[in-house]
């Protein structure tokens, strides 16, 4: 009955997407003499996110808008929740052109683009307004182009960030009231070597699980404990087998999405212009709704049975206070990025 709800809940927030696209009709530009010569072009698109979850919404909106604004001359064949592999399999096709555009939360591009360990900085963003971010993430300054390079090298192109400053939260079969009671903790993590070492570094046992595997390890017992934004959590059911959601906070929720540099470089410039378009779109459409996203399924997991757990500023304070984890804040920033998460925060601080 619960799944029933969630998918009921991700239709209705689909259906309402549709008809905001559909009241766009002064700012989109279909049947446009800028696509009457080009020829009709399909692009295969991908995520693994959980059912519902901001990352399959941003993509669908995004090949809906490609189709509205082209008038269907550009289209994108979306494939969702994981159908066409996990996130580093829809990475490795992307690469090859196989797929042209995937959409994924940052933490799986680092084992492509070092340079996007700066998102596991601990708590970098926690402080900042979705705002501020996303001046950041999406304007135009130097740690954006900086970035922007970084794909380059990878043979990706950027196009662009969602978030909201909401973040990845923690469920448990443990009550997490304090720092000491993570300690010993079993959660599975993404295969992030950062984020394995901030767990580690707070006393925690983190393990990499395959996500379709997540589910059953949960309700077993092999791990106590895993993280992951609201949404998500709500998309798997996780108020099943999980009794404490834990704000930690820990890191950025932020789905990116990007294109084959080859498929992006081969487009028409007016295709081109059209993808940026559809990407700004969905980002000004998803934006103002991903707090309200995350209270909702709070909310949902509360109703299911979890107990929520708040922290004050002096929990995030003792955090980064451990000398471990300024090791782990150290070690991303001096030895993998190059000091790019100096620039971030001094972007993100102007």
């Amino acid at each position: 009955m619960k799944k029933a709800l969630a998918l009921i809940a991700a239709l209705i927030l689909l259906l309402s997407m549709a008809a905001c696209a559909g009241s766009k009709e002064d700012t989109q530009t279909v049947g446009s003499d800028a696509y009457a010569d080009l020829k009709p072009l399909e692009l295969v698109g991908a995520d693994s996110t959980g059912k519902g979850a901001a990352g399959q919404i941003f993509g669908e909106y995004v090949a809906s808008r490609v189709a509205e604004i082209t008038g269907g001359k550009l289209t994108i064949d979306y494939h969702p929740n994981g159908e066409l592999g996990g996130d580093a399999d829809l990475i490795r096709q992307m690469q090859s052109n196989d797929i042209q555009l995937v959409v994924c939360q940052t933490a799986p591009i680092v084992s492509f683009i070092p340079e996007m360990a700066v998102f596991d900085l601990p708590m970098v963003f926690s402080k900042y307004s979705g705002d501020t971010i996303d001046k950041v993430l999406n304007g135009k300054n130097d740690f954006s182009t900086s970035l922007s390079s970084a794909y380059d090298k990878a043979d990706l192109h950027l196009l662009g960030f969602l978030q909201n400053a909401t973040y990845r939260l923690t469920t448990a079969k443990r009550d997490l009231s304090s720092l000491a009671d993570f300690k010993g903790l079993q959660i599975r993590t993404m295969d992030n070597k950062n984020h394995m070492a901030f767990w580690q570094a707070i006393g925690a046992e983190p393990t990499p699980l395959a996500w379709a595997e997540l589910y059953i390890a949960l309700q077993n017992g092999t791990v106590d404990a895993q993280e992951n934004a609201a949404d998500t959590c709500v998309g798997a059911s996780f108020q099943e087998v999980q009794d404490y959601l834990a704000c930690t906070n820990h890191i950025l929720y932020c789905n990116q999405i990007c294109m084959s540099k080859d498929a992006w470089e081969s487009l028409d410039p007016a295709y081109q212009a059209a993808i940026e378009q559809a990407v700004a779109d969905a980002i000004a459409y998803m934006r103002p709704q991903l707090e309200q996203i995350d209270k909702d399924n709070k909310k949902i997991l509360e109703d299911g049975g979890m107990t929520v757990i708040e922290y004050g500023a002096d929990f995030f304070d003792e955090i980064l206070a451990l000398p471990a984890v300024q090791a782990v804040y150290d070690d991303i920033n001096d030895n993998q990025i190059s000091g790019l998460g100096t620039l971030l925060v001094n972007e993100l601080s102007k």
